[in-house]
């Protein structure tokens, strides 16, 4: 099968970029012809404020690039991951003037709200969806700008001004909540399809013997470090905490570490360090206090044998089911997070069956070879439903 690729590469490599890359790798790795066409919004730089909200609204540039490619190649199907800022959403234009359907994956809520988090001053803020996002303006919402946002709000309403997301033939969404949260925004369920991420390589089970909990993520408020740090306090040592990661926080962080008993900053890591402490590590704990996407961070601990302890909200509640991979508890709520560290702490049968079920959990639903599998199927129906309408 010959697939076009389609991706925007974040100034700092993110989470979205590390899925793209793994997916391709994948779909090359079974033999498929891939197309690729990647950008880097580095590219911002080179051009005049002016200049880059036009890029964000319609890039005509890359729409006839594109067309140009599409015509070269004759892919079957385009797959379409981020496209803000720099693409833009005139690439999906551009591969319907070529007759080829379109798979769009939604990594965020970017095409319901302003700073694509669903999150404002430390909260959940769901009062964009299903309305036009101008109130995200007027609350600088991206960056704390106002002209910042209001580029992007042009851009979510000029394209569904003109129809944009009608176009695209597949929605894929990572999780079961992300899907109902997109049918809240008015986008219709049989074009919303959950298809998780994975981990491939398998970096294979840890033993869980190293006597520690373990932070993995970007220190940022939404990601709820403060509220992980208080119940450190709480516990005054009962369990040492290693943190993994760099921020916006990294300062309150490493004070915290210099103040809180047993709290160990250990910065940014390369990945196979991680791998190494997770699986030394007895549990993983994933505080956020907004909607996550899909955590990778969830299945690489899952693929060592590491249960979580996460919040009640969003999709990680999806993602972790209470007392058997990992445990919940409200977000922001330290009382509450070191209540479910003393229980994990006192039931020691229990976590070695967690860490089972963890496990479990990774080789039945994120393995590549499953990944592979979903996403031949979504590509195929596609592929099939456009020949249909022909």
């Amino acid at each position: 099968m010959r697939i076009l690729v389609l991706h925007t590469y974040y100034q700092q490599k993110g989470g979205e970029d590390i899925v793209f890359e793994s997916e391709k790798a994948l779909l090359e790795q079974r033999g498929h012809d891939i197309v690729t066409i990647t950008f880097h919004n580095q590219n911002l730089k080179k051009i005049s404020s002016w200049q880059q909200a036009l890029v964000t609204l319609w890039n005509g540039v890359v729409y006839r690039h594109l067309r140009v490619l599409i015509r070269e190649r004759k892919p079957q199907v385009a797959h379409i991951h981020n496209t803000f800022p720099f693409v833009s959403p005139a690439v999906i234009h551009a591969a319907k003037a070529e007759r080829i359907p379109v798979i769009m994956t939604l990594h965020n809520y970017r095409l319901l709200c302003v700073n694509a988090l669903l999150f404002r001053q430390g909260q959940v803020c769901e009062d964009c969806l299903g309305h036009p996002p101008w109130r995200g303006v007027i609350r600088k919402c991206y960056r704390e700008s106002y002209a910042a946002s209001a580029v992007v709000a042009s851009m979510l309403s000029f394209h569904h001004f003109l129809g944009t997301w009608d176009l695209v033939d597949c929605f894929i969404v990572l999780t079961e909540f992300s899907k109902q949260k997109f049918i809240q925004a008015g986008f219709p369920s049989e074009k919303l399809i959950v298809k998780p991420n994975f981990v491939y390589p398998d970096p294979g089970i840890g033993l869980g013997r190293g006597g520690y909990a373990l932070f993995v993520g970007r220190l940022s408020p939404e990601k709820g470090v403060r509220t992980l740090l208080r119940a450190w306090e709480k516990l005054n040592g009962k369990v040492p905490l290693k943190i993994i990661g760099n921020g916006p926080l990294a300062k309150e962080v490493y004070l915290a570490a210099q103040r809180i008993p047993n709290v160990e900053w250990l910065g940014s890591k390369p990945l196979e360090e991680i791998y190494a402490l997770m699986g030394k590590a007895e549990f993983l704990i994933l505080p956020s206090e907004w909607y996550e996407g899909f955590p990778r961070v969830i299945i690489e601990a899952f693929a060592k044998g590491l249960p979580i302890l996460t919040t009640a909200l969003g999709s990680q509640s999806n993602l972790v089911e209470h007392c058997r991979t990992g445990l919940l508890f409200r977000p922001g709520d330290p009382e509450d997070l070191a209540t479910k560290v003393e229980w994990i702490l006192s039931h020691p049968d229990e976590l070695v069956r967690m860490r089972k079920e963890a496990r479990a959990e990774y080789e039945t639903k994120y393995t590549a070879e499953h990944n592979y599998k979903l996403l031949m199927e979504i590509y195929q129906q596609v592929i099939e439903n456009h020949h249909k309408e022909k």
